[in-house]
């Protein structure tokens, strides 16, 4: 704990100093897993980058001491060691535990355990005047329910207690062909309802027609599969390649980490972009070519370096349920992008940035849209707006790691101003930008270049500090 208190020390003393200026200051973590075009100025940045260790992990509590920028797969290695993991592991290995927080976080087994944030017991959270807090279900509590997907905009966290639950070495995965988007969240809503039957649950949709459900349990007993199903090797399939061609016969039984990282290769389906833009075939040796630049961390990077942030439709939305179908016509008539990803998540959160959105349901459904949008910025700007719109109809959810082009009185129709703004005044962070600043997507075009992206990603110079 020695080095920790002293990186804590050293952030402190910098928040203390914006502080005495009354001058805002950005959260610098080393990495982003937002696709927002996004620099930092190092003059005008708290560096928390350091605070990236797993202190301990407590086998009879089943708990978890785990710094801010600790990473999914750095956490998971940790705690499967003792036959635990967390409730819900974001699908990237590179996403962190202070992302997951401040940000919005979910996978296959948020239909159990929501979103992510409800795995955290406490965490610690310095305030913009410096002063160093703990925040709770008992103590501060509207600082810990207003802290979750704040963005960093009340105070800067630098500890989370976790907690965790049993994980065993394999997951056995079943696969439900299914027709129709109306078939697909139809068979979610039910599957949600039998928890004893499988540990995780989400679904594909290939097409208007054609998609496939994956129920996932975990075992230890691969007895009845000749090999197990791996997908992080370089040789290895994509998972949404593979869940594409399985059928309702067809089982796999996958080494836990491989499942938990399944869409890390190729970043869903995403990857497949930069083979096209790039003029390269897309079949199985050039993946294996090209597997190095496929992982999510490299993809993030050249998304930054070449400028193609500008270009990709990448959104998660989380919907209720009885609209949920509404908003993927919406999706099929207006973008025709696909594959499209659905997560049911239960809903029961009580962060002030979630709960407008869950009133009268105890089922969400996250939407992942994500595809090229290779016309004119303005076209793609003007789709983001609309796609906004759609959403405010439904009572959606937008997570705020992508682009974002509400106006101020577009953005506080959705969200709870007043109790924010209460927040931020009681907890002294009105020096800090608040969120709709910090959130808000940039209306000028930056030129893209493909090339110049991969070979920062491969020659490790790609950075999120202005030079």
């Amino acid at each position: 704990m020695e080095q920790h208190e002293q990186a804590v020390s050293k952030i402190i003393e910098s928040v203390k100093a914006f502080y005495a200026r009354k001058e805002p200051f950005r959260i610098y973590h080393g990495s982003t897993n937002s696709t927002r075009l996004t620099t930092f100025d190092p003059k005008k940045i708290v560096d928390t980058s350091s605070l990236s260790h797993v202190l301990c992990v407590d086998t009879t509590r089943a708990t978890v001491l785990v710094e801010p920028n600790v990473s999914m797969d750095q956490l998971v290695r940790k705690t499967l060691k003792h036959g635990l993991m967390p409730p819900v592991v974001p699908e990237f290995p590179g996403i962190t535990v202070g992302g997951s927080f401040s940000g919005t976080a979910a996978e296959s087994s948020s239909f159990r355990y929501g979103f992510f944030d409800r795995a955290v017991a406490w965490c610690d959270i310095v305030l913009a005047d410096g002063t160093l807090v703990r925040a709770s279900v008992e103590e501060n509590p509207d600082l810990f329910f207003g802290a979750v997907g704040a963005f960093g905009t009340l105070g800067v966290t630098t500890l989370f207690e976790l907690r965790l639950v049993p994980a065993k070495k394999y997951v056995r995965l079943a696969y439900r062909p299914i027709k129709s988007s109306a078939e697909a969240l139809g068979n979610l809503e039910r599957l949600t309802r039998e928890l004893s039957s499988h540990d995780f649950l989400d679904a594909i949709l290939f097409s208007r027609d054609r998609g496939v459900i994956v129920t996932g349990t975990m075992t230890d007993d691969i007895s009845s599969v000749r090999k197990t199903q791996r997908f992080s090797r370089p040789h290895d399939p994509w998972f949404y390649l593979h869940a594409e061609q399985r059928t309702s016969s067809d089982v796999d039984i996958v080494p836990i980490e491989d499942y938990l990282f399944r869409y890390d290769r190729g970043g869903f389906w995403m990857g497949r972009h930069s083979f096209h833009s790039c003029f390269t075939p897309f079949n199985r040796f050039m993946r294996f070519v090209f597997n190095p630049l496929m992982h999510t961390r490299k993809l993030y990077e050249q998304l930054h370096a070449s400028g193609h942030a500008q270009r990709f439709m990448i959104q998660d939305l989380t919907i209720p349920k009885r609209s949920a179908q509404r908003f993927l016509e919406y999706v099929d008539e207006k973008l025709d992008i696909y594959p499209l990803w659905l997560c049911p998540i239960r809903a029961d959160a009580q962060a002030l940035m979630h709960t407008p959105f869950q009133r009268n349901t105890d089922l969400l459904i996250n939407i992942g849209v994500w595809g090229p949008r290779w016309g004119d910025f303005e076209d793609f700007k003007m789709e983001n707006r609309e796609l906004e719109t759609s959403l405010r109809e439904v009572g959606g959810m937008k997570w705020l790691y992508a682009h974002t082009y509400y106006t101020e009185e577009e953005f506080w129709g959705i969200y709870d101003r007043e109790g924010y703004e209460a927040l931020r005044a009681k907890y002294g962070a009105t020096t800090l930008p608040n969120i709709c600043q910090k959130v808000k997507s940039s209306e000028v075009f930056q030129p893209t270049s493909e090339w110049k992206g991969i070979f920062k990603a491969l020659f490790g110079r790609a950075t999120l500090l202005r030079k």
